[in-house]
């Protein structure tokens, strides 16, 4: 057993941590400021292959599909901006359940396009909606058979890239009857008529991310564009989350971490009664359980990360990296607050922010009572 990461992983680790502090700390509090969508650090990232690495080679990615390879990558960049970097990441949501579900041809044709470096185009993963969250068997969203075609009709909302997205992935009721086994998927162009873009969120945290409701009205697309097998997406949803958690998990580590080094940093130098306000055993211990916390959640999402790249399942470990993570970044980032005092609640102080991103990393791709209901299950 090792914890040491190999060459090519730190690598890639430094790869990611260089774009972050180039191009994304630097103009990170502009964008969470004005609420917008970084498309210039996209273009950037989409250049330098950062929103590709993950497809295989012959769509036009990296090859690098390790779920290992994600989780790093992503805590550097969440390190930078967690608004950003969920930007980012977006790219390829569209292509995460075309490459679990989808036909050859499908990954062929959309996860290439979804690739090309001089013209990113964003993906959206359209599932929640307002009357369904956790429970997607309550979903709405219709989708009914008419010969080659299917129309979807229906309200999706909380969508990242809602509405800007270039191919979505629709999840909807083919069999009302059915429940778990009545939900299907498919592959909806952006452009496609009667699906336009709703309501954009205003969000607590992760401001430079595009929030938005994506309506369907009466949208066609050709059977062709059904993911999967018909009545089975749901199945196929569980096992991409089953991957995609510990990379939130991720998240939510890099997320805690830039709050921790701020803090660390702030404590050495701020004195008071004459002294650094880490000589304080109240601060140091503070500073102490926000290391030990990282640690462990690194470690934790490390193991699910490695179960995951063998071919096992992680569910289980899986939910337990993304709930202790989704728990502890909001703990790190609110003692960090507190470390500085008045100041780390001002805004010349990136703190504040940290702590506005961290909560959405306990509520997406699943809340931590989504995650802890999983472990239970496990037991």
């Amino acid at each position: 057993m090792s914890f040491e990461l190999s060459k090519e992983q730190e690598e890639l680790r430094k790869w990611a941590h260089d774009f972050a502090v180039k191009e994304i700390r630097p103009v990170a509090a502009e964008y969470d400021e004005k609420e917008e969508f970084p498309i210039e650090v996209l273009r950037k990232a989409a250049k330098v292959g950062l929103t590709s690495y993950a497809a295989p080679e012959e769509y036009g990615g990296a090859g690098l599909t390790s779920v290992m390879a994600a989780c790093l990558i992503g805590e550097e960049l969440f390190w930078g901006c967690a608004g950003i970097a969920t930007s980012l990441s977006a790219v390829g949501l569209a292509g995460l359940p075309i490459y679990y579900m989808g036909t050859e041809e499908q990954k062929r044709k959309w996860i290439s396009y979804l690739c090309d470096p001089e013209h990113p185009r964003l993906g959206a993963m359209a599932l929640t909606e307002p009357g369904a969250g956790s429970d997607v068997q309550a979903i709405q969203t219709r989708a009914v058979r008419d010969g080659d075609e299917w129309v979807i009709n229906g309200r999706k909302c909380f969508i990242t890239n809602g509405g800007i997205a270039d191919v979505y992935v629709v999840f909807a009721k083919s069999d009302p009857t059915g429940g778990y086994h009545g939900v299907s998927a498919f592959v909806v162009p952006g452009d496609t008529p009667g699906l336009s873009g709703g309501k954009k969120e205003r969000k607590m945290g992760i401001r430079a991310s595009h929030t938005g409701d994506v309506i369907l009205e009466d949208v066609r697309v050709p059977h062709e564009n059904l993911l999967g097998e018909e009545n089975l997406a749901f199945f196929g949803a569980m096992k991409m989350l089953e991957y995609s958690r510990p990379a939130v998990a991720a998240a939510a580590v890099g997320v805690a971490r830039a709050a921790y080094e701020y803090a660390l940093d702030y404590a050495k130098q701020r004195v008071q009664f004459s002294r650094p306000i880490i000589k304080n055993q109240s601060i140091s211990h503070m500073l102490a359980d926000m290391k030990t916390k990282i640690d462990a959640a690194r470690l934790l999402t490390w193991r699910a990360a490695q179960l995951a790249d063998r071919g096992e399942s992680c569910a289980v470990e899986g939910s337990m990296a993304k709930a202790f993570a989704g728990e502890m970044v909001m703990d790190v980032t609110t003692n960090a607050v507190q470390i500085l005092g008045g100041y780390g609640y001002m805004r010349d102080h990136p703190v504040e922010k940290w702590m506005r991103d961290a909560k959405i990393l306990s509520i997406y791709e699943g809340t931590t009572q989504i995650q802890k209901k999983v472990i239970a299950g496990g037991l």
